[in-house]
């Protein structure tokens, strides 16, 4: 499988978790991926996949969360003709499909608990059975999962069987987000804007302004890795100028001309002013031309603090979510610049 991404990053908590994946590769046993949306789990699983004495037999991928609960089963098991309405022909699932090598399955949290129990089965005994069919089959292969979710906790709620959890986390492996690997962002900044450079047929990459560094490095990246590629090839494709890039647009949805959400006045009643002050969303970032770079970095931050308190109607803890913050992170940064007091309670709306 041809891959148009690589595996990039060169801080110490993201080299920690290839080390681990790669020792984990040579092991014939089941791995899981844990991480939030966008830190390439799926890369991860392909490097486990390739580094591994399966490596040249099929990696099959299937994504648990995009089909429906009733088809789930049919697309790992696969089915007989007849099976059910609209089986008119026989067909291999995925564990057939990856006879001799590895199955990936992401978003593994949200299968059910029905297709859990068939899964725990094939994991323990190599076999799986055709829906519709009373004739098992042996298969081989090595599992590999990825989820976003703590999946210990589902099993407290009685949402994920305790023994297929035991079965497949016999290595788990933790991909650190974007925001506890500051030192790669330039890097994977660099990469994606060169890329897209080169596809737009640009023969110079000049690459970002100190503008748009103090923007990319201050940023929180709630969407990691995924996101800033987003951001950085958006960036790239809208910069017609000579010389570095010193605009980055990080929320594609912002206008002045966007629609009303659902209960939010509209028409004459949107001009009546409220009794919080308006702050616009900023189309770009640009820092201030002057100060050293920390001094520069700070301001940035208290700015940013300072507008997604005003858009968030001050309200702590939802600042903290739009941010990608924990309450307690939030409630540090703003200490630190002045903007509450030490025993300051949470603003509310």
């Amino acid at each position: 499988m041809e891959r148009t991404t690589q595996v990039i990053g060169q801080s110490n908590a993201f080299l920690d978790v290839l080390e681990r994946a790669s020792r984990a590769a040579a092991l014939d046993r089941p791995v899981l991926v844990i991480g939030e949306r966008g830190t390439g789990k799926e890369l991860v699983a392909e490097r486990l996949h390739r580094l591994s004495p399966r490596w040249d037999q099929p990696l099959v991928i299937m994504n648990c969360a995009a089909l429906p609960e009733t088809l789930i089963e049919a697309e790992l098991f696969g089915h007989e003709a007849g099976a059910f309405t609209g089986a008119t022909k026989a067909r291999v699932g995925r564990f057939e499909e990856a006879h001799g090598g590895t199955l990936f399955l992401d978003e593994l949290g949200t299968l059910s608990m029905g297709a859990q129990e068939r899964l725990l089965r094939a994991v323990e005994y190599g076999e799986i059975t055709r829906i519709g069919s009373s004739r098992p089959i042996r298969v081989d292969v090595r599992i590999v999962a990825a989820t976003n979710e703590h999946l210990p906790a589902k099993v407290e709620r009685h949402q994920f069987r305790a023994d297929l959890l035991d079965r497949l986390s016999f290595e788990v492996v933790t991909l650190p987000p974007l925001r506890a690997r500051p030192g790669d962002v330039m890097v994977l900044a660099d990469h994606f804007g060169r890329r897209m450079a080169a596809e737009l047929g640009r023969d110079d990459w000049d690459g970002f302004g100190p503008g748009a560094i103090e923007a990319l490095v201050a940023y929180q990246w709630p969407g990691n890795v995924r996101e800033l590629r987003n951001v950085v090839e958006r960036a790239v494709y809208r910069w017609e100028r000579v010389g570095p890039i010193e605009q980055i647009e990080f929320d594609p949805f912002y206008s002045p001309y966007q629609p009303a959400s659902p209960g939010s006045p509209t028409g004459d009643a949107a001009a009546v002013p409220s009794a919080q002050p308006a702050v616009a969303a900023p189309t770009s970032v640009v820092a201030p031309p002057t100060g050293d770079f920390k001094t520069r970095i700070a301001r940035f931050e208290c700015d940013l603090l300072e507008k997604a308190l005003a858009e968030n109607r001050f309200n702590q803890r939802s600042t903290a979510e739009a941010l990608g913050l924990s309450y307690d992170q939030l409630r540090h940064a703003l200490k630190r610049h002045g903007l509450i007091s030490a025993g300051a309670p949470e603003s509310v709306a």
